[in-house]
């Protein structure tokens, strides 16, 4: 069966989805939506750098993309400055009867606490019109839901369960997220939205909360803390500067606690500079995701990131882009309403093989 697709955005990962969706036999890409006018009427192989045409032109006509009706929209619209209007968008979308796969809101993956009353227009409306959203990526996503959850089930006994991001940003291209919301090139008493009590919690709550779920394990209260270092001379990186004496680092955790112990914990470690926070974690190989199970027996499993570029962040975006892409078959075929990672069968990149 081929599913008829529209990608929705073409940034940082949405290009990557649209070289995605062309790769895949079962999917035929029949729309393309971008939001910067500049780039409507372009032909869709163009915007995602593939060096041919693929005969489809964007357009920054919402009507225009809903009346394609197709099966599913692949939804990498940047969301994280923009949380209210980007559910308007996949609510509008779910109520004309078209599935959605996307990458954000991120609470979206699994929601909890305060996000569940956010959460209930998007699942209200997949109800409405009878179709499936599923919300995830490589983190939120498939490093910390599928990969920690396969991983415990040749455990005996669990004592935690720790899912780290450990990268290098020096090549991540958007200095929004960088500098306005984690706060990278900032005096440290200059505290980013990131790390405003709570924002964490609403970003990786659904992390901690969905691996609990997994494992029928009911938490207590979920902690945030962090720290940051600061760099020690001036360097580039290409987003912009980060000068001497600015957050060039910063750690952070969210713990699930149970019984006064953290029993499920989301880690990030993230650089701008390899020589800075040199007592956290390092990663293997470039950068990596990490699942630690603590227990018997203990496990460490690390996921290594490199694209053909020789850039791990390439990789993390065309992880995030394939997540949403290879999901579509799935997502289509799932139960209508807000579907997780614990709902669908195992994704796998069939017909990829060349």
């Amino acid at each position: 069966m081929t599913y008829r697709v529209v990608a929705w955005s073409t940034g940082n990962v949405g290009r990557h989805a649209l070289a995605g969706i062309d790769a895949r036999p079962d999917l035929e890409l029949v729309g393309v939506w971008v939001s910067n006018p500049d780039k409507a009427g372009r032909d869709a192989g163009d915007l995602a750098g593939l060096g041919r045409q693929l005969g489809v032109l964007a357009t920054s006509d919402v009507d225009e993309i809903l009346a394609l009706q197709p099966d599913c929209v692949v939804n990498t619209a940047m969301a994280d400055h923009r949380i209210f209007e980007a559910l308007a968008d996949i609510e509008k979308i779910l109520r004309a009867g078209i599935n959605v796969v996307a990458s954000g809101p991120v609470f979206l993956q699994f929601p909890s606490g305060p996000a569940v009353g956010m959460a209930e227009g998007v699942r209200q409306a997949a109800l409405d019109g009878g179709v499936s959203l599923f919300v995830n990526g490589i983190d939120p996503g498939w490093a910390n839901d599928l990969m920690p959850l396969a991983l415990t089930g040749i455990s005996e006994r669990i004592d935690e369960v720790r899912c780290l991001e450990v990268l290098n940003y020096n090549t991540y291209d958007q200095g929004m997220i960088l500098f306005d919301v984690m706060g990278f090139g900032r005096e440290l008493d200059d505290i980013p939205m990131l790390l405003q009590p709570g924002v964490l919690t609403m970003a990786w709550g659904s992390v901690v909360h969905q691996i609990a779920a997994g494992l029928g394990v009911e938490l207590d209260e979920v902690v945030e803390w962090y720290e940051r270092e600061l760099a020690a001379s001036d360097f580039e990186v290409d987003s912009g500067s980060i000068k001497q004496g600015t957050v060039g680092a910063l750690h952070f955790e969210l713990r699930g606690m149970r019984g006064g112990r953290a029993v499920i914990v989301l880690e990030h470690v993230t650089r701008l500079h390899d020589d800075l926070g040199a007592t956290w974690p390092q990663p293997a190989g470039h950068g990596c995701y990490r699942v630690v199970v603590s227990g018997e027996p203990n496990y460490t499993l690390d996921l290594q990131l490199l694209g053909s570029d020789g850039d791990h962040n390439t990789a993390g975006l065309k992880a995030t882009a394939m997540r949403l892409v290879n999901a579509v078959p799935a997502v289509v075929e799932a139960p209508a309403g807000l579907v997780t990672a614990l709902d669908l069968p195992l994704i796998t990149g069939r017909g990829l093989v060349t």
